[in-house]
């Protein structure tokens, strides 16, 4: 299986910017599917954003289209999750995710532990 460890989540101001970084170990990270999912307090989770093995396909949810951007580093098995122009209905756990196959709006196969990311208004 793989281990998931996400970064940098904290306190910015409505209009700022995060990056999130995912590292991932215990086989190679190439081999999965990778994304991004959140939950915010008193929902349930939701999907944010997803990106195949090679980085060829993206996807993001649409009430982050044109502000979220997923990448991956296979050389440094990394997946980033930036977001910029926040809004405090980002505010949420941000979980990282992988799957061997794809990973999909209801499914992912391994999980990270979370990072919170709060935005003031």
């Amino acid at each position: 299986q793989v281990q998931l460890v996400e970064s940098g989540g904290g306190l910015v101001q409505d209009g700022g910017s995060l990056r999130l970084s995912c590292a991932a170990s215990g086989r190679t990270f190439s081999y999965y599917a990778m994304g991004w999912f959140r939950q915010a307090p008193g929902k349930e989770r939701e999907f944010v954003a997803a990106i195949s093995r090679n980085g060829y396909t993206t996807s993001l949810t649409d009430s982050v289209k044109g502000r979220f951007t997923i990448s991956r580093d296979n050389a440094k098995n990394t997946v980033y999750l930036q977001m910029n122009r926040l809004k405090p209905e980002d505010t949420a756990v941000y979980y990282c995710a992988a799957d061997r196959v794809v990973v999909t709006r209801s499914q992912a196969e391994y999980w990270g532990q979370g990072t919170q990311v709060t935005v003031s208004s």
